[in-house]
């Protein structure tokens, strides 16, 4: 069994994405790994092709004139995903915010060896835990999404979805996946609040350019971790990985953890996930078999 995994990036360092770890996070279950290295401010090319030799890159130019939806994430995605061989059984998909926990790897590499042979397994669904304002908090929102596909098989037909938030095939098919009992920590909310600010206003322009405008020309330019619905207190363990840029931590946040922001729909999802275990109405992009 041979695993690929793969990637996109523009500017790591200056908004300081933890794809090194998240790269490194994975390492252990691929043969090679191929990143999608877009044209960048910083030097974040040669901080790519310094992780290890098993890491491939290759120069993109991202076509900043689409400004809709994400699209443009999606394409640089699709752009990682032709750098992979033919020979390879599955590819392994991590944003560069995005660290596996390394208690999960064997758990991962058992369920790719269990389904390689299956043709009817186009992927493997695995959990999330989203941070946010630091390493100390997660979201228990219903307003985020709880489960995405991040292994998918080699297959020419699948394609990054949307702002590539996951996979379809063919003509706009839903990939039939297996559930895997491993979680990825998703840290894309987790920086100094200047930085993060910088970051959301630049990343929002792929999505739509009036609400750049209106959201963040006048406020203070810092991003505003008060203002959200839900937390609560983390009481695991992160990925060795990240544990030295936990420690260099140069940011303080605090927050209530009895406030609740939720509208009253997010109320009743959150109240039926509490006490019976799903979410109503949850969006899926994907069929669990």
């Amino acid at each position: 069994m041979k695993v690929s995994g793969f990637t996109f990036i523009r500017n790591a360092i200056k908004y300081d994405f933890p794809v090194v770890e998240s790269i490194k996070s994975i390492l252990p279950l691929c043969d090679d790994f191929y990143v999608a290295v877009g044209q960048s401010e910083d030097n974040t090319l040669d901080l790519i092709r310094s992780i290890d030799p098993k890491v491939k890159t290759q120069e993109t130019i991202w076509d900043d004139s689409i400004q809709e939806g994400g699209k443009v994430l999606a394409l640089e995605t699709n752009k990682a995903l032709k750098m992979i061989p033919d020979d390879t059984d599955w590819c392994f998909y991590l944003q560069g915010d995005e660290v596996l926990h390394e208690k999960y790897l064997d758990t991962l590499r058992e369920a790719m060896h269990k389904w390689q042979d299956n043709p009817e397994v186009d992927g493997l669904l695995l959990n999330y835990l989203h941070f946010f304002g630091s390493y100390d908090y997660i979201t228990t929102s219903t307003t985020w999404y709880r489960k995405e596909i991040r292994v998918i098989r080699n297959d020419p037909s699948i394609y990054s979805y949307k702002d590539a938030q996951g996979f379809r095939k063919g003509n706009d098919e839903k990939l039939r996946v297996k559930p895997v009992d491993a979680f990825i920590h998703h840290y894309g909310l987790v920086k100094h609040p200047k930085i993060q600010y910088e970051k959301r206003r630049n990343s929002l322009r792929y999505y739509d350019p009036d609400k750049t405008k209106e959201q963040y020309e006048y406020k203070a330019e810092e991003f505003d971790y008060g203002s959200v619905d839900l937390l609560e207190k983390f009481e695991s363990t992160h990925p060795e990985v990240i544990r030295e840029r936990i420690v260099k931590k140069n940011w303080h946040f605090d927050h209530d953890l009895s406030i609740n922001r939720l509208s009253p729909k997010h109320k009743f999802k959150k109240w039926v996930e509490d006490h019976f275990g799903f979410i109503p109405f949850e969006y899926r992009n994907y069929k669990i078999i």
